[in-house]
């Protein structure tokens, strides 16, 4: 069991979608709405929880999902890409110690939340390819496919939990 949840990981790892970072260095103070611990009910009925710890000033410490031995766990910043505040993910490990063995590391999400409510959507490396060599090229990327109904995947909505 122990080896299918680190090979379900690795996956996860491997699905990474980008090898550079729109902010190589990150600026914008953290969005404190989004700390905290998240969970949302998948539709075979399992829980799955997000925990967004604030790192610093300006990044996060993200786990996903957070309740389980499959954990990954991201540091997180905010950025600009196609006219709006997105959080860059850099992938660094799992909850086995498993390190990324390729360099696509990088994901981004548009987020909302209101209230109790966490909506996120990741960016759709089938819009905006996963080949951009540098950072220029794909805040261009997603620039160019902003209108796209399909530059971000299925929202995920979870529920703060509260303590």
């Amino acid at each position: 069991m122990k080896k299918l949840m680190v090979l379900a990981a690795c996956a996860i790892l491997a699905g990474c979608d980008y090898t550079v970072p729109l902010a190589q260095t990150p600026q914008m103070e953290i969005d404190k709405a989004v700390v905290g611990l998240w969970e949302r009910t998948k539709a075979d009925g399992k829980t799955e929880r997000l925990l967004v710890l604030p790192l610093s000033r300006h990044e996060y410490l993200v786990s996903f999902p957070a309740n389980g031995n499959d954990a990954m766990f991201a540091r997180a910043c905010r950025c600009s890409g196609a006219g709006q505040t997105l959080i860059q993910l850099e992938w660094i490990g799992t909850a086995q110690g498993k390190l990324p063995e390729e360099n696509r590391v990088f994901q981004f999400a548009a987020y909302s939340v209101a209230g109790d409510t966490l909506r996120v959507r990741m960016l759709n490396s089938d819009v905006v390819k996963k080949d951009v060599k540098s950072a220029e090229a794909l805040a261009r990327a997603i620039a160019e496919s902003k209108d796209s109904p399909d530059l971000f995947r299925d929202e995920m909505t979870f529920s703060k939990v509260n303590l």
